[in-house]
């Protein structure tokens, strides 16, 4: 009223400004307020730095309203409003529909972003050319606020570390209460575009943002659009880092003085394929519940899938959880055309580790279809095992037993198995491997390296293997102790040759032994011992000028000696490779 009366007293402008006003919580200066009253609809601008306390820089501030002529009821449009820092740009408008109703505060306004750009200095929170707008009502009730929200985000880029969102067409609308620190959402609901909703309710305390009461629930949230925008960004260190995701979650959440009591997940037809090829789940199906405070049945399975190329068949299991230990006294995966029979499951997850135990056994799977799966040339044979105990600690894996594969008409035994992060970025693995009685006709006709008869012993000692990759081991492949046919071809003799040294292949070709297609021997092996990539060569003897590999025996007989005792472990596996691809027409039985 006193403006107004200043307005018909022909007063057309009213300026106030002040260089520096302080404040407890913050500082204001070079504050212009001014009151323009020659207009038909009186303006008020305002233009002035601002700083907390806490803050190093200041922020320019300003922003222009049209005056309604109800001042508690009326309209306020507030355009050409800017914040500015050095990290943020924020231009604004505000559209305010009333302050007070019968002097109470009841507050109806409506904030209008366009372009609006900000980030902090350690570049954890950015945000580019957003577009949006929120609308807001508040009333006051005694000593509490009842207030109304809706934010629509209409475009730009937001990254909230570990979170990137591009372009727009997502919305919040919530309702609840404000009372002294304790900001109340009576229902709350986040729809975000092509992923799924979230209703919520709710209390967070804001004197230090701990989270009272939270009651979620995801009725439908579709995993192909969600898995890269909200999991994979805490999935970068696991086995789902680099996945893709298909299917349905729903999800219940239930957290109480900011500690989760309880939660149920439902998987619908979900498919999981690693881009590295190393697993995949199809038509996942499942129903994970837990509780704090109460042990709940959780069921799990998948109608296929692959395990480092391995294929897995229909699986179902059932399991106990009890808080944050997991029981189940067996489960079978179907694996090829054995399957892998675990028992006396037990896990428990404590400081944020898992450890957990169980016992295995293998039933019998065809090694010609084990190889044919990874691609190795076709073996023969069956692989079964018993493993008394499997063990998990700490990101490590170890067994108490061995692994037995019958294959070549003789065995494999592989002991001292462990393990870490075997589906993870850096797989490691360390085993002894003892090979015995190998058929060494039907290992050379698989491997197609000229013909070998007899049979063969080997022991890689200290394998160790980083990403699938041998670093270091200590190995020693020979002839079995016996009495057997003993019979190497002249191709093989070439064959042993270039691995070790091309002398017996050249005597050969310069005497009367090029005439023989094989030749009789008493003994044969070779040893290697990597370390740093380099491979330590020697053979069943050691001779001032190299080492034996073939020691002849009768007519017609011969020597093939090795001369390279040092060899690089890549160039030993090139050698070995050409020798292979060189007899790759050769027919496999």
């Amino acid at each position: 009223m006193m403006l107004y009366s200043l307005a018909a007293q022909a007063i057309t402008q009213i300026s106030i400004r002040a260089e520096h006003i302080e404040h407890p919580k913050g500082d204001a200066q070079n504050v212009s307020l001014k009151l323009d009253l020659n207009k038909a609809s009186p303006t008020l601008s305002l233009k002035s730095a601002l700083k907390q306390k806490s803050d190093k820089d200041w922020a320019q501030v300003s922003l222009i309203c049209n005056l309604p002529q109800n001042i508690q009821a009326g309209h306020w449009g507030c355009a050409q409003g800017l914040f500015k820092t050095t990290h943020i740009n924020l231009p604004f408008s505000i559209e305010i529909n009333r302050l007070l109703v019968n002097g109470i505060p009841d507050v109806s306004a409506e904030l209008h972003l366009n372009n609006a750009s900000f980030s902090d200095e350690a570049g954890l929170h950015a945000a580019e050319k957003f577009t949006g707008k929120v609308a807001i009502t508040a009333r006051q009730v005694g000593h509490t606020w009842a207030w109304n929200t809706a934010l629509d985000w209409q475009a730009g880029e937001v990254f909230w570390q570990p979170f990137y969102m591009a372009n727009g067409g997502h919305q919040f609308v919530a309702s609840g209460k404000l009372e002294d620190d304790l900001l109340s959402f009576d229902s709350a609901n986040l729809k975000i575009k092509n992923v799924g909703e979230l209703n919520f309710n709710g209390q967070i305390r804001l004197a230090d943002y701990k989270l009272v009461s939270f009651n979620g629930n995801l009725p439908s949230l579709d995993l192909s659009t969600a898995y890269p925008l909200l999991f994979k960004p805490f999935l970068e260190k696991t086995a789902f880092n680099n996945a893709d995701i298909e299917g349905k979650v729903a999800l219940k959440v239930e957290v109480k003085n900011s500690e989760l009591k309880s939660f149920e997940m439902h998987l619908s037809d979900v498919d999981i394929a690693d881009k590295n090829q190393k697993f995949a789940f199809y038509k996942v199906n499942a129903n994970i519940p837990w509780s704090y405070d109460e042990p709940k049945n959780v069921s799990f399975g998948y109608e296929s899938g692959e395990l480092l190329n391995l294929p897995l068949g229909n699986t179902n299991i059932q399991a106990e959880v009890n808080r944050y230990a997991l029981t189940s006294p067996n489960i079978r995966l179907p694996i090829l055309d054995g399957a892998l029979n675990l028992s006396d499951i037990s896990a428990a997850h404590i400081g944020a580790q898992w450890y957990w135990h169980l016992r295995a056994k293998l039933e019998p799977i065809s090694m010609a279809d084990f190889s044919a799966s990874l691609q190795l040339p076709r073996m023969q044979g069956t692989a079964s095992a018993e493993i008394p105990l499997v063990t998990y600690n700490n990101g490590v894996l170890t067994t108490d037993g061995r692994v037995l594969l019958n294959v070549f008409h003789g065995t494999a035994s592989v002991t001292q198995l462990t393990m870490q992060e075997p589906l993870g970025k850096t797989p490691k693995l360390n085993a002894d491997i003892a090979l015995r009685n190998l058929d060494l006709g039907d290992l050379t006709r698989t491997f197609s390296f000229g013909a070998i008869e007899g049979k063969l012993d080997g022991d890689i000692n200290g394998l160790e293997m980083q990403n699938w990759k041998p670093a270091k081991f200590d190995a020693m492949v020979q002839s079995s102790a016996g009495k057997y046919p003993k019979k190497i071809s002249q191709r093989a003799v070439e064959n042993i040759s270039a691995l070790g040294g091309a002398g017996a292949a050249a005597a050969i070709q310069r005497s009367f032994l090029r005439f023989f297609g094989q030749f009789n021997y008493a003994k044969l092996g070779l040893s290697c011992k990597l370390h740093n990539d380099i491979c330590q060569m020697g053979g069943i003897e050691s001779t001032p000028q190299g080492y034996v590999i073939v020691k002849g025996s009768g007519i017609p007989a011969i020597t093939v000696m090795g001369y390279n005792q040092t060899v690089g472990w890549s160039d030993l596996l090139g050698r070995l490779k050409r020798v292979i691809d060189s007899n790759s027409k050769a027919i496999v039985k």
